[in-house]
């Protein structure tokens, strides 16, 4: 078990906190980054693993809302394309522009052309940040995608955005790992069964839900950032909002890769929606369904599954239709959309936007963030930030800037050292970038010490699963600093592995095993592959 966590376990009952979250999704992890950087004394629970739910299943797109120019949410937009922008430049590595390639079939409800001058709109409201768009014809089309079914294309154009090179929950996960180095004592699998408040401080019961071990957690501010889960856990703790939740299910199918482009291929498909063949580097990400759900809870139905095959075999033209025997990994999650609440509590869901709302019972000290997206979450842990200040929680370091890469002095001298060693040399033969990259972006300043440990152990450079790209090196790493509770925790969320490799390939590998025990010692490596294969078979 990670020895991280279990210290972290022992330190949560022993301190009055200022803030406690409750929630470690994108939400939670910016609160707690930016918290914790600015002088707050910060404990984050998550009842499963940090973006076990909804923050790992988005579309890895970090995109200024062009959709919600057709509804005329011009102000959204315009906030998206400036958090979007800041967001690319804080993350140069991680967050990268990408075209979108787009297609319109004859009868779409605009036609072609102004929905390509919406895009100029859209690049003039991006501040001309990205590449400009341009216009294509359905034979330029063919030529530049020749994958792209033509047969009943009117016209098209080209536009840029942004998306998450590597994962999305990894993304969220340096947020959690950036707080805790700036003190915050967090944990995953930590459930919270209520709060009370006496004195002006709140008691909340918590159950360590590995060892059913119970215990309590005080704070003087609560931030409820449970994401689908906002509010049961409101309704636990006896918090009126003016916001609620509804939920919209998004799916994506992973299978191998169906165009060289590297550009996100963009329709409209049977139904009106956004439908998207995403590169995730080997393999394609194809989706998203967006169908409205009444629980936090989804799976992926045959129904979607078809939706999505059928729109994809109708809009591309392969060599052979895609079908559900290509499907290497599937992706499910919802999307909780904020809303107020009015007299009859409904709303034309379909037209919500992912905007976030932060509602703030002062009297109380108690925070709940709804709504959300990976675009906006600087924006969020400003604003939280700014929010506890206000109740009366002393930030220090106020003006301290708790995100963005490390400065280019980290990095050359990163860079520097990984040419002295030839680092590139050691890149796996089926990995889709060299080494100093990949390291640089997920690892930060700490990519420096892994060097060191290659540098005087070379077996540290082996790659343990084949076509995972992971190196023992970054094993030992997880196990050490990425509170890897389950097997899932480092093979979907902390990496990509099980999204882009097939699950009797990840089982029937050999150095499967050599990984369970780096990652949770010899004594539980066993106990924990059969939990992990008993998850993924249900």
């Amino acid at each position: 078990m990670s020895q991280l966590r279990d210290n972290n376990i022992k330190k949560l009952p022993q301190d009055i906190y200022d803030v406690l979250i409750i929630g470690g999704g994108i939400n939670g992890a910016v609160s707690a980054a930016a918290l914790a950087a600015k002088g707050a004394r910060v404990a984050l629970i998550d009842k499963g693993d940090f973006a076990g739910f909804t923050s790992s299943n988005s579309s890895n797109l970090a995109w200024g809302g062009i959709k919600y120019l057709e509804s005329h949410e011009y102000n959204l937009v315009n906030k998206l394309c400036k958090s979007r922008n800041h967001l690319m430049r804080s993350y140069p590595s991680t967050v990268k522009e990408i075209r979108f390639f787009t297609s319109i079939q004859k009868g779409f409800r605009f036609p072609a052309f102004f929905v390509y001058l919406g895009t100029i709109l859209y690049w003039f409201m991006g501040r001309f940040f990205t590449k400009s768009p341009r216009y294509l014809n359905a034979k330029k089309i063919k030529s530049s995608e020749p994958v792209i079914n033509t047969k009943n294309v009117e016209a098209g154009f080209e536009y840029s955005d942004s998306f998450l090179l590597d994962n999305d929950a990894r993304f969220v996960f340096n947020f959690i790992r950036s707080s805790m180095s700036h003190g915050c004592i967090a944990a995953n699998y930590v459930s919270s069964q209520g709060s009370t408040r006496s004195n002006d401080i709140w008691t909340t019961n918590a159950v360590d839900e590995i060892s059913k071990e119970k215990f309590t957690i005080r704070s003087k501010v609560i931030i409820n950032a449970a994401g689908p889960f906002v509010d049961p856990i409101n309704n636990t703790n006896s918090q009126t909002t003016a916001h609620h939740h509804v939920f919209s299910k998004g799916i994506h199918l992973i299978v191998d890769k169906v165009t060289n482009s590297n550009k996100v291929l963009t329709f409209f498909a049977d139904d009106g929606r956004l439908f998207f063949v995403i590169p995730m580097g080997p393999k394609t990400c194809i989706g998203t369904t967006d169908t409205q759900v009444h629980s936090p809870h989804s799976q992926v139905t045959d129904e979607d599954r078809n939706f999505v095959l059928d729109n994809a075999n109708k809009l591309l033209e392969l060599e052979k239709p895609i079908t559900k025997s290509d499907i290497i990994a599937e992706r499910c999650g919802v999307r909780p959309l904020a809303i107020k609440k009015d007299g009859n509590g409904k709303a034309d869901w379909v037209q919500l936007s992912r905007k976030h709302a932060i509602d703030t019972n002062s009297d109380q000290k108690y925070l709940s963030i709804f709504g959300g997206k990976l675009t906006d979450c600087i924006n969020v842990g400003d604003e939280v930030a700014d929010l506890v200040t206000g109740l009366g929680i002393k930030l220090p370091y106020e003006d301290y800037k708790w995100y963005g890469e490390p400065d280019d002095t980290v990095k050359n001298e990163f860079m520097h050292r990984a040419k002295l060693m030839n680092l590139d040399g050691l890149t796996p033969k089926t990995s889709t970038e060299v080494l100093s990259k990949r390291f640089w972006r997920r690892y930060g300043r700490n990519a420096i010490n892994m060097l060191e440990k290659i540098r005087e152990a070379p077996e540290k450079g082996e790659l343990l699963i084949k076509n995972s790209e992971y190196l023992r090196v970054e094993i030992e790493h997880a196990a050490e600093r990425e509170m890897i509770t389950k097997l899932s925790d480092f093979l979907r969320r902390r990496s990509k592995i099980s999204l882009v490799v097939r699950k009797e390939d990840i089982l029937s590998d050999p150095g499967l095993h050599e990984v369970c025990q780096i990652l949770f010692g010899k004594d539980n490596a066993e106990n924990k592959l059969q939990e992990y294969i008993e998850e993924i078979s249900k």
